[in-house]
């Protein structure tokens, strides 16, 4: 009986010792996006116990998406619509036998203006998602409830890269889908 307790204790602790696998992909243009993503990706490694695969929706492939705990998809805004490369890609994905069921799902997003669409693109991302059965997850409060996004051409962040509060949403994004990963786990 001791024995078979202590293989039991062992069988759950390798369990929950598990490192969760956040893969972040996205498209990117003006690299807007691409930096999102990597504050995003700071996020997720934040959190003991996660690995982060970060790459571009060009350099992803079905297995990377099979491997993934969560996957995290990042796009930019084009009149309130994704880049077609990331419709595209999603419309590439695994659909038969419901592969990505109970994955976590995430969004994020870059416009070049304030009420330029961002919202409706994470829609859109979250809304395919939900198609493949996947488990969504929003930011870490109201001001970010459909995931992270960035406004990057406003004349009133006075700079061409994106303003600290849009990488901390990133972040913060980052951060709680990898906490929840490891939770579901």
């Amino acid at each position: 009986m001791k024995f078979f307790k202590l293989s039991l204790a062992l069988l759950l602790f390798s369990i929950n010792t598990q490192a969760q696998n956040i893969l972040i992909t996205y498209y990117s243009k003006t690299a807007h996006t691409q930096s999102l993503a990597q504050e995003v990706a700071k996020g997720a490694s934040s959190i003991p116990g996660v690995q982060v695969v970060l790459k571009r929706i060009d350099q992803t492939t079905t297995k990377d998406l099979l491997d993934a705990d969560a996957i995290i998809l990042g796009s930019p805004v084009y009149n309130a619509n994704l880049a077609p490369e990331v419709v595209q890609f999603m419309s590439a994905w695994p659909f038969e036998g419901n592969p990505l069921k109970d994955k976590i799902g995430a969004a994020f997003v870059t416009a070049g203006g304030i009420s330029a669409g961002e919202e409706l693109a994470q829609v859109n991302i979250l809304q395919s998602m939900l198609v493949f059965g996947m488990v969504l997850v929003g930011g870490d409060d109201w001001t970010s409830a459909f995931g992270a996004s960035a406004i990057t051409n406003e004349s009133i962040f006075k700079t061409k890269d994106i303003d600290k509060i849009f990488l901390q949403k990133g972040f913060s994004l980052g951060k709680r889908v990898a906490t929840i990963a490891k939770k579901m786990k």
